[in-house]
């Protein structure tokens, strides 16, 4: 659809004619409870062309107006039927009637019916019915102040990712290094030192300190003399290794094994009958352990290997470190990465349960015009008569000169546009004046009429047309059309439902006209058309 033919159809400015036409009056019922909706009707059928006002009152008779619905649009047969809808009440009982009122078409007034309403008291038994203190004032939504609370769960996801990740790193490493180790031997004595330096038992941790410590004592019995040292009580511990040292041909003295039977009682007592042994004792059953492990190493029988032998085990061995550790930073990366996709899908469901699947894919992917809402905007003059308007971006000038018809243009003193988008764009702006070289005589609902025939002309299908008067917040009252038409994209003939407004102002010698749509349903947009059409200002038409 082109919008350079908008504005082809505003030169027409013929008289309009008017026949009478037969207005209907209803009521949803007759009688109501005090406070309760009485919804009236009032329909008209006339003529595309008819002109139709409807009275914006305050108060019908002694019926007060709580809301004024949008005026209903059916077309059928060349004509449209229009049904205009008010919700009355009265917090009063007693009979009422709605007196009769007057709606203009095309210029001409036309009577309503008058009706008898009656408003009922609402019976209250306080015998039967419990009484209830007045409840205290509920504070306001505050949506700003609740953001702690969700800046507090994605810190608490961060925290447990960030937990999860150190853990599986620490474990991975701890495995490495148990890899690493040449021999049992040199794993245990490592591990010794590196317990030494924790200061356990320095800090209170007695039995933390003697689990370790005997579980040194343990895996290095179990991976040097291949016992179950592990899953052995004390008792079978020292039986097993007894029979180890024959079996093996090991030269292990009586008082070794006694002095590490004794360290892995001790240990038993502290870890189950929070025995606390003194500084000193501690520090002997370290040194009987580590005594009792280097004993044990060197009893142990040792074949010696060829060179060959040897230096072939060394290679290996080196090939499986540097394998090990590419199979640990692997593991590393793929950690990493599942850490940080399941930290972006927890934190995107949550917001989805909370806030909604439009929420997040308009916050995290986007949407054209949420950026124009919340962005920096204009508040600029446009045209002669000049129109004052606040919109989120600059218009830019248009020429629509060339396009109108050389007849039509000589008739056209001053014609300026200025627009933001196009009408394949999720919002489109248009502001457009123009002044005649001769006083003309400018009906608003023709010049209306000609805006909506040229639209459907361009391509506007399935078009809903709904009218009313329109006035700025400085007076100047003008006309509105509203509704909606199916927009038919030319490249992939796919269909798109928009939501379009167009004002309409006339002064001396002069034109002034905002048009806008955008597809309908588009929160966002609704809001941009309700701001803009609240800033409008106009000035009068300079000579």
């Amino acid at each position: 659809m082109k919008k350079q033919l908008y504005l082809l159809l505003l030169l027409l400015s013929t008289a309009v004619f008017a026949q009478q036409k037969q207005v209907v009056t209803s009521i949803d019922t007759i009688k109501n409870k005090i406070g309760a909706e009485f919804k009236l009707s009032i329909k008209t059928t006339v003529d595309t062309s008819s002109k139709v006002i409807f009275p914006k009152l305050k108060n019908f008779g002694a019926l007060e107006v709580i809301q004024s619905y949008p005026i209903d649009t059916v077309k059928m047969d060349g004509r449209y039927e229009l049904i205009k809808k008010y919700g009355l009440t009265q917090f009063d009982s007693g009979r009422y009637v709605v007196p009769s009122i007057k709606i203009f078409i095309d210029s001409k007034p036309f009577m309503t019916d008058s009706l008898l309403l009656e408003v009922a008291n609402v019976q209250v038994d306080t015998l039967k019915q419990k009484m209830f203190d007045i409840k205290d004032i509920a504070p306001a939504d505050n949506p700003i102040g609740d953001w702690w609370k969700y800046l507090l769960i994605f810190a608490l996801i961060i925290g447990i990712g960030a937990f999860i990740y150190w853990f599986i790193k620490n474990r991975q490493e701890k495995k490495l290094q148990e890899e690493i180790y040449k021999t049992p031997i040199e794993k245990a004595t490592s591990l010794l030192d590196t317990l030494e330096k924790k200061e356990l038992w320095q800090k209170g941790e007695v039995k933390a300190y003697y689990s370790e410590l005997t579980d040194i004592a343990r895996n290095y019995i179990e991976e040097a003399i291949e016992i179950p040292a592990m899953e052995s009580t004390t008792s079978e511990l020292i039986q097993g290794l007894r029979a180890a040292s024959v079996k093996k041909k090991m030269t292990l003295s009586q008082e070794i094994i006694e002095n590490l039977e004794r360290v892995l009682k001790q240990a038993d007592l502290v870890k189950f009958a929070k025995s606390k042994p003194l500084d000193f004792e501690i520090t002997e059953d370290r040194n009987k352990i580590q005594k009792a492990i280097l004993t044990l190493d060197n009893s142990i029988p040792v074949e010696v290997p060829v060179e060959e032998d040897v230096l072939l085990n060394e290679a290996q061995r080196q090939k499986q470190i540097q394998i090990q550790l590419r199979k640990q930073r692997n593991k590393r990366i793929v950690t990493a990465v599942a850490s940080v996709v399941f930290l972006l899908s927890a934190t995107t469901t949550f917001f989805i349960v909370t806030k909604g699947f439009s929420y997040v894919k308009d916050n995290i992917i986007g949407h054209p015009t949420k950026e124009l809402l919340e962005g920096e905007w204009v508040k600029s003059d446009y045209g002669n008569p000049g129109v004052i308007i606040e919109t989120p971006k600059v218009l830019k000038r248009v020429d629509l000169t060339k396009t109108l018809p050389k007849d039509g243009m000589a008739l056209i003193k001053e014609m300026q546009s200025f627009a933001y988008g196009s009408a394949l764009d999720p919002f489109y702006l248009m502001v457009s004046t123009l002044k005649f070289k001769q006083e003309t005589q400018i009906d608003l609902a023709k010049s209306m009429d000609g805006i909506l025939q040229s639209m459907e002309a361009q391509g506007a299908q399935n078009m809903i047309v709904k009218q009313e008067e329109f006035e700025t917040k400085e007076g100047v009252k003008g006309i509105k059309a509203y509704g909606t038409f199916s927009q038919i994209n030319g490249d992939d003939k796919s269909s798109a439902k928009m939501y379009y407004e167009a004002l309409l102002f006339s002064q001396e010698g002069g034109l002034q006209q905002i048009l806008l749509f955008h597809e309908e349903g588009d929160t966002y947009a609704n809001e941009i058309s309700e701001r803009v059409l609240n800033s409008v200002e106009l000035k009068q038409a300079s000579k």
